[in-house]
């Protein structure tokens, strides 16, 4: 069911939306080589039992996963292009890893992504990294009242397209609220003009997620994270975003976000 926020609603989802972004802040000044995946999801514990905050991970079990997740966010590293599961792994020197996380704040939730290069840069990686984020702009700049559900997954699809990158429609973005995961489904690709109108109060996760060489996944034997075919790089990025009467609000920004 697709529900409309209130404006009082909504500023329950900007506190949610702020720690959310506050957490991704201190995991980007955490991430370096020779930093375990494990202590990443340490940092997002931490944070979160601070805060008197919920994690939307550690009990999550979907049907596409094989038991609960266990931790609290997502890290997946070079193939790995989404729900990668924390493990004993020390990021080296020209990893390419993306953050996934959500939470819990006071009942409302926020869901947010970054993908950030580890140590030396690659240019491939930075075209990438460059291309999603792009394509998330694109998309957000699209949420706004009068337009249709399809002109944001358009505007996603042809920034990837025209960049060269396939993609994947198995998982997109979605609605978010009292829960992680709701109505609406957003794809990274569709038709202009088609699909739901856009009115204010409607609040969705937008996740733009590419690799480098295919549009094909596959499940890792943890049951979880989800790898490129061909074993080629992804990156993935993520806010949470409301319709407004004035346009699209963004309602995860970082701290460098907010200053730009």
């Amino acid at each position: 069911m697709i529900e409309l926020r209130t404006p009082a609603e909504l500023d329950g989802l900007r506190v949610a939306g702020r720690f959310v972004a506050d957490v991704l802040d201190e995991l980007l000044e955490t991430v370096d080589v020779g930093v375990n995946l494990l202590e990443l999801d340490r940092v997002a514990a931490r944070m979160i039992a601070e805060r008197g905050a919920v994690s939307c991970y550690v009990d999550y079990h979907p049907s596409f996963g094989q038991s609960p997740f266990g931790k609290n966010l997502c890290t997946s590293v070079n193939d790995a292009a989404l729900h990668g599961l924390p493990f004993d792994h020390v990021l080296a020197d020209g990893d390419l890893v993306s953050l996934d996380f959500a939470a819990s704040v006071d009942g409302w939730v926020a869901d947010s992504a970054v993908s950030v290069q580890v140590g030396t840069p690659r240019d491939e990686d930075q075209r990438l990294i460059t291309t999603v984020e792009s394509a998330l702009a694109a998309g957000i700049e699209q949420f706004r009242p009068g337009n249709k559900l399809g002109d944001v997954s358009y505007a996603i699809g042809h920034v990837a397209r025209e960049a060269g990158y396939g993609v994947n429609l198995q998982f997109g973005g979605h609605g978010v609220g009292r829960t992680m995961h709701g109505d609406p489904h957003v794809p990274n690709d569709g038709r202009p003009g088609r699909g739901l109108k856009l009115r204010p109060g409607l609040v969705v996760a937008i996740e733009p997620w590419l690799m480098q060489g295919t549009d094909e996944l596959y499940q890792d034997q943890d049951g979880w994270t989800l790898k490129s075919v061909d074993g080629s790089r992804a990156a993935h990025v993520e806010h949470t975003v409301a319709v407004t009467d004035d346009g699209p609000e963004v309602l995860t920004l970082r701290r460098a976000q907010r200053a730009a």
